[in-house]
């Protein structure tokens, strides 16, 4: 069994969490939308994540839609006490399975609503606000009104906390004014580092920053000096990928995603990695070098 604690811990929502985390998106069927191929296997997987000492997973009702979080309470329910369940509004799907904004308050309240029926839960513990401004990045917008039905919904006591995602810097100064942030989830990987300023304010504020796509999402890290690094030290390239994550600054949380068993393994198995100080900073200059 692979020891995740050697990642270290970090407080999300009040609580301790494991840094290695997991990601409930590859859950869904193709394109983030359907029922998996293998739903058998989409319960094995979680199990294992659990089993592997996983207490933070990060979903959403719109994967599917509905469909990963019947899986987690399939698979997990009643849920372990140290299981933090992070998950996101704002975001509907069409019927193609194009990804649509859903921000006003009705749909926001509705979202809500439909995460704590499918996961079986009186309140969720932390709901991200997903900016949908542009479904590609950050793009600047006024966060105000879509916080404060958020932050409505905590007074009521169907929200235990709340985080911001797909969101500029600005936008999470801003957020920080209306409620308290408890983490921040946004685009960032090795060879994508745009928030590297973002995460060492947040890093100084106590606030948990989890990057999606840390190994490149759809378009998977590539990257010969990777390759090398990772030849070096007998470690899969993904693996480095996750490691140097871990090294960049202590408040990342990972969610690395997958629906296959050995992929599962291979990313909790990144925890374990120790990277020089020589190593991080060769592995760093690849952004510069634009991502060679």
């Amino acid at each position: 069994m692979i020891d995740i604690h050697k990642a270290g811990l970090f407080s999300l929502a009040g609580r301790s969490v494991n840094r290695m985390g997991y990601g409930a998106m590859q859950l869904a069927g193709p394109g983030v939308f359907g029922p998996p191929k293998d739903r058998a296997m989409a319960v094995a997987v979680l199990k294992a994540a659990i089993a592997n000492g996983v207490n933070h997973i990060d979903t959403s009702d719109f994967y599917g839609p509905h469909v990963t979080n019947q899986i987690i309470c399939e698979a997990l329910y009643p849920y372990p006490d140290d299981l933090v369940i992070v998950t996101k509004v704002s975001a509907r799907r069409g019927a193609d399975g194009s990804w649509l904004p859903a921000m006003s308050p009705k749909e926001l309240t509705e979202a809500v609503h439909d995460n704590l029926r499918h996961l079986k839960l009186d309140a969720l513990e932390v709901v991200n606000l997903r900016s949908m401004f542009s479904n590609h990045a950050p793009m600047e917008g006024s966060l105000e009104e879509p916080l404060t039905v958020l932050a409505d919904l905590q007074r009521k006591g169907l929200i235990k906390h709340i985080g911001l995602s797909n969101v500029t810097p600005q936008q999470v100064a801003d957020g920080r004014k209306i409620c308290e942030v408890v983490c921040v989830q946004n685009h960032y990987n090795l060879v994508h580092r745009s928030d590297d300023a973002l995460i060492d304010v947040l890093a100084a504020a106590g606030i948990a920053y989890v990057p999606f796509f840390p190994l490149g999402g759809f378009s998977p890290i590539q990257s010969a000096n990777l390759d090398r690094v990772a030849l070096q030290i007998g470690h899969t390239p993904m693996q480095v990928a996750l490691a140097w994550l871990l090294k960049r600054a202590p408040n990342i949380l990972l969610i690395p995603g997958t629906s296959s068993l050995d992929h599962l393994h291979d990313n909790l198995a990144a925890a374990n990695i120790e990277l020089s100080d020589a190593l991080v900073s060769e592995l760093a200059a690849i952004e510069a070098a634009g991502g060679h």
